[in-house]
């Protein structure tokens, strides 16, 4: 069986094998703020799993991204696709787009049936990270 993985850190992903589960974790500090945000999607049956370890994703994902089911899968892959492919290309061009935003590229293959939750959270990952960043992946407008 293949594995695929990938660790970027703070602004990160894990697409790797595991077993199914959906286990947001928030520690805080003294002040109610989050310290380390940590949303984790993993699927036996598709072997990969997607861990986002970024502060203040987990609260956004659960007030402001649309529901499970408000998109299609296959709207979500179309999304993903092309912000992925141009995620990859600012981390390879370093020298024009900061490295601390762009450290790793993510493994996401166009023809792979990752499932809807891995689709579901890459794409609001990739909407939070244009919105919190003031970034424009590809052709289409975040928005949630």
């Amino acid at each position: 069986m293949m594995k695929w993985s990938l660790l970027i850190i703070v602004l990160s992903f894990f697409i790797i094998s595991c077993s199914t589960s959906y286990n947001p974790k928030t520690q805080t500090a003294d002040n109610n703020t989050a310290v380390n945000d940590t949303v984790r999607i993993a699927n036996d049956e598709i072997e990969y799993e997607v861990i986002i370890i970024e502060p203040g994703f987990n609260a956004w994902l659960a007030s402001r991204a649309m529901p499970r089911d408000y998109y299609s899968q296959s709207y979500l892959e179309a999304r993903n696709n092309v912000w992925v492919i141009e995620y990859n290309s600012r981390v390879l061009q370093s020298f024009r787009y900061d490295p601390n935003l762009y450290p790793m590229q993510i493994d996401y293959r166009r023809g792979i049936d990752y499932g809807y939750e891995v689709n579901y959270l890459l794409y609001n990952y990739l909407v939070y990270f244009q919105l919190t960043y003031k970034q424009k992946l590809g052709g289409f407008q975040a928005r949630i």
